[in-house]
C-alpha cells in the first residue's frame, strides 16, 4: 500500500508522526522544517498535515515491510503509556484504576528498531529519560513534563528551570493559585479548553480530549532543531 505525503513540500526531510492524536508534536516539527505526515487509530479531522487514519503499529510494519519507510528521515511516536503513568496508577491505585491499559510501549520501539531510523517516542513512563522537556523551559502555562527516548542520534539535555509555583487547583480539599493549568481532566480547577489552547500554544483544535493529550508544538520543534543540527536530514530531502 501506498501512504499519501504531502509532496507540496518534497523539498524538507519527512517526518513519521505515530499515534499524533490532534498534531501538537507533528505542528512543533512542521515549524523545525520537516515535511510531517501523522498516524492515529481514530479520525483526526484537525490534524493539519497529511494524515493516514489507521493503527499505528500496523501502518509501521507494513511502512516496513514495503520499503516506504525509507521515504522519511525520522520516526516521531507518542505511544499510549497510561499503564504505569503516575497520574493513572499513583492517583487512582486505591480506587482499582490503573494497569489496565495495552502497554504499546515496547511493541513499538521494537518496531522503530527495526525500521532503522533515527526516533524519538515520548511519555512520562516507559522510555528512557534520554532528554526531559518541561513547559517552563519555554515560557509555557503548563509544565507538562515529557521524557523523550533517542534513537539513532542525541542531543544534550537542556537546563530544567525552577518552576515559578504551582500548578493551579484544588488538592485534597484545598485551592492553590499558581501561574501554570492542569491541562487534563475536568473539575477541580482544571483548565479550560481557551486556557489549554493559550497555555499550550494550540489554537486548531477546540476537542478537550486532544488538548489533554497533546505535546506543545514548543517541545517537539525543539527537538526537531537539535535533530536537524546533529544529522544531516536538514540537507538531504528523503
Amino acid at each position: 500500500m501506498t501512504y499519501p505525503t504531502d509532496i507540496r513540500r518534497d523539498h524538507q526531510p519527512r517526518l513519521l508522526d505515530l499515534y499524533s492524536c490532534a498534531g501538537g508534536a507533528g505542528r512543533g516539527y512542521d515549524r523545525a522544517g520537516f515535511n510531517v505526515t501523522g498516524v492515529d487509530i481514530r479520525p483526526r479531522p484537525n490534524y493539519p498535515f497529511t494524515f493516514i487514519h489507521g493503527d499505528a503499529l500496523t501502518v509501521l510494519a507494513d511502512m516496513i515491510a514495503s520499503g516506504e519507510i525509507r521515504r522519511y528521515s525520522v520516526i516521531h511516536a507518542s505511544p499510549p503509556c497510561q499503564k504505569r503513568c503516575a497520574l493513572t496508577v499513583g492517583t487512582n491505585k486505591s480506587r482499582g484504576w490503573g494497569g489496565q491499559h495495552v502497554d504499546l510501549v515496547a511493541p513499538t520501539r521494537e518496531l522503530l528498531d527495526a525500521s532503522g531510523l533515527p526516533y524519538e517516542p515520548d511519555g512520562k513512563a516507559d522510555v528512557r529519560k534520554d532528554v526531559t522537556l518541561c513547559g517552563e523551559m519555554f515560557g509555557l502555562g503548563v509544565l507538562r513534563h515529557r521524557n523523550f527516548e533517542l534513537g539513532g542520534w542525541s542531543t544534550a539535555q537542556p537546563k530544567h528551570l525552577k518552576h515559578r509555583g504551582r500548578v493551579r487547583g484544588w488538592r485534597h480539599g484545598k485551592y492553590y493559585p499558581g501561574p501554570y493549568v492542569a491541562a487534563y481532566g475536568k473539575g477541580g480547577g482544571k483548565a479550560s479548553v481557551p486556557e489549554m489552547q493559550q497555555a499550550m500554544g494550540i489554537d486548531w483544535t477546540d476537542v478537550r480530549e486532544e488538548l489533554t493529550e497533546a505535546i506543545p508544538p514548543a517541545f517537539s520543534e525543539w527537538l526537531g532543531r537539535a535533530f536537524l543540527a546533529r544529522t544531516s536530514a536538514g540537507a538531504v530531502a528523503a
